[in-house]
């Protein structure tokens, strides 16, 4: 096993192998237990594995930590990882919480924390690296750092208590929506609401819609009317609409109210639809441009960073007005056929008109076949006047037809198999 000292923020993301060099998964976070005079011990890894499911690795299981890898014994329970009594997670718990410098020097924030084996071939909490407080009134100004063992500092909390969440925060800053989604629900409850409340509108918005909606509501709620409907506000239409639609009439009216206008007329006529219809999965924001409109004009639109990849797929070609609920609508032009003809084609010489649009009132499994029989990402959807309405995408189907548990990983099989490179038996957790 390496001796090589390890900072855990730099081995957050850290690619798990198995002896023989296949990639089990990464490395999240770093489970830790208090001890009454000597520094905490390490008693394993949360690893993330394919499925985005959180497991746990004994420490005991790892035959090597170093910088851009772990190597461990190739043997993993895959059960999901459920936080015991008295168990700290290094990067949800222990970074950002302010310590006092035993030397009478002041207070400090931890940044990170190094882990280190010693002579027993145990893992134990070794160097933490903290910031003081600045000394500049610049508004970019830093405070110092500094290294500190952890015998030279004492929280200024009970052990294990969470404080500020801007450094853990930040370490998420580069998850995908779905994987920070994964991790903030692996988080203990107290600290969960706390990242929420430090993430910005539109992350978290985009982390929310890949919950439960049963979650949804809980962070929600945590986090008060105001900034609830800010998230809202910063959410597709269609997942907000999920969301609410869970809620009483009363409190629903209360968040549509303090909505900004246009984002709430977009989520009122989502509500009118049934959940198992097509007006109920459909986003009310596709691409729609006018049959004068050219082939350049229409690909500049879909090249839009924060357009999702599905309805990127295809623009929607109506009559006006071009915002829903538009004009007559007239076909479709699907990206691939755009690539075939030069920029200054006009839409409407190109538009596919051999698929018909699915009225709002379409079953979901309407939606589904049609997808599925015409190879399809996306299906226009509109109203008996022919007017488009929304377009449903494959994804809003799929999350329709999966199981309501479908994004915990558990509702395959009751008791998961471990995953294993050879035939030894797994031991349970500890």
């Amino acid at each position: 096993m390496s001796q090589q000292r390890v900072f855990v923020a730099r081995l957050s993301g850290c690619a798990v192998f198995d002896p023989a060099g296949d990639r089990l998964g990464k490395v999240r976070d770093v489970v830790v237990i208090y001890r009454k005079d000597d520094p905490p011990r390490v008693i394993g890894l949360i690893v993330e594995i394919p499925g985005r499911r959180h497991v746990f690795v004994s420490i005991g299981r790892v035959t090597s930590i170093a910088m851009g890898q772990v190597i461990t014994t190739g043997l993993i329970n895959v059960r999901r990882f459920q936080q015991r009594g008295g168990e700290v997670r290094v990067m949800a718990e222990l970074l950002g919480r302010k310590v006092y410098l035993t030397d009478g020097s002041g207070v400090a924030v931890i940044e990170d924390v190094a882990i280190e084996r010693n002579r027993l071939g145990e893992w134990d909490v070794g160097q933490l690296f903290l910031r003081r407080p600045k000394t500049s009134a610049s508004p970019f100004a830093k405070g110092p750092t500094t290294f500190a063992e952890w015998s030279q500092v004492r929280e200024t909390q009970v052990p294990g208590e969470a404080q500020s969440a801007e450094q853990l925060v930040a370490t998420y800053s580069e998850l995908k929506p779905a994987d920070l989604a994964n991790t903030l629900l692996d988080l203990p409850e107290e600290r969960l609401i706390e990242v929420a409340e430090e993430l910005p509108d539109d992350r978290l918005a985009d982390a929310l819609e890949e919950m439960p909606e049963e979650d949804q509501v809980h962070i929600l709620e945590a986090l008060g009317d105001e900034r609830a409907a800010d998230i809202l506000d910063a959410m597709e239409p269609d997942d907000a609409a999920d969301v609410l639609a869970q809620l009483p009439e009363d409190r629903l009216e209360e968040l549509l109210d303090l909505m900004e206008p246009e984002e709430a007329e977009d989520v009122r006529a989502l509500l009118k639809y049934g959940p198992d219809t097509a007006g109920g999965l459909m986003t009310p924001e596709p691409i729609v441009l006018s049959a004068d409109a050219t082939v350049a004009e229409a690909l500049a639109l879909i090249r839009r960073h924060e357009l999702h990849p599905a309805l990127a797929a295809a623009v929607f070609v109506t009559l006006p007005p071009y915002e829903t609920p538009t004009g007559r609508f007239l076909g479709t032009v699907h990206f691939q056929r755009m690539l075939r003809y030069p920029p200054h084609e006009r839409l409407g010489a190109i538009i596919d008109d051999t698929l018909d649009p699915l009225p709002a009132t379409s079953s979901a499994a309407e939606v589904a076949r049609l997808l599925a029989s015409y190879n399809l990402v996306s299906v226009p959807i509109v109203d008996q006047a022919h007017r488009l309405v929304g377009a449903v995408s494959v994804d809003d189907v799929l999350d329709y037809l999966l199981p309501e548990d479908w994004r915990s990983n558990d509702g395959d099989d009751i008791a998961p198999e471990p995953v294993s490179t050879n035939t030894a038996s797994i031991p349970r957790r500890r």
